[in-house]
């Protein structure tokens, strides 16, 4: 019986939700998000014209960078402000994943360096570096047999 009232309940209320604007939501993302490439690419051409860096070393710095930026913008209260506003088109170029970590160590920082921000910094984090690991080692493997079975 308690499922049954729980299923009606459900059907009953989504009448009464409003639908989230999907376009409008995309086309910020995509605004904010083409946005940081932008400052992006500005940061490297900069190091490229003013540090002499080639095309091929340029990109630790700028990504260096964007990750400094970000910290910084979240320690302000600026990027959390911003990625309600944008969603994903905050969260997923690399600024997003330093606003991820820097928001954890602020949040834990009262528990200490050891036990608050270094054990907690890398909850959300470390489910993303062990994805990204994961999936380069699993591509890398794919290109490998198929180049091997090109070649060979």
């Amino acid at each position: 019986m308690g499922e049954k009232l729980k299923d009606n309940y459900k059907k009953n209320i989504k009448k009464f939700q409003p639908k989230p604007p999907y376009v409008v939501n995309c086309v910020k993302a995509f605004l904010v998000g083409g946005f940081i490439c932008l400052i992006g690419q500005g940061i490297q051409n900069f190091y490229m014209n003013v540090f002499n860096f080639s095309e091929k070393n340029v990109g630790n710095p700028t990504v260096a960078t964007l990750i400094l930026i970000s910290a910084l913008l979240t320690g302000f209260g600026i990027y959390d402000k911003l990625g309600q506003f944008a969603g994903a088109g905050s969260a997923v170029p690399v600024t997003g994943f330093a606003n991820s970590m820097t928001s954890a160590a602020m949040e834990h920082r009262s528990e200490g360096i050891v036990l608050g921000v270094a054990t907690n910094m890398f909850k959300l984090a470390g489910s993303v570096i062990v994805f990204g690991v994961v999936a380069a080692y699993v591509v890398g493997m794919i290109r490998y047999l198929l180049n091997m079975s090109f070649t060979g």
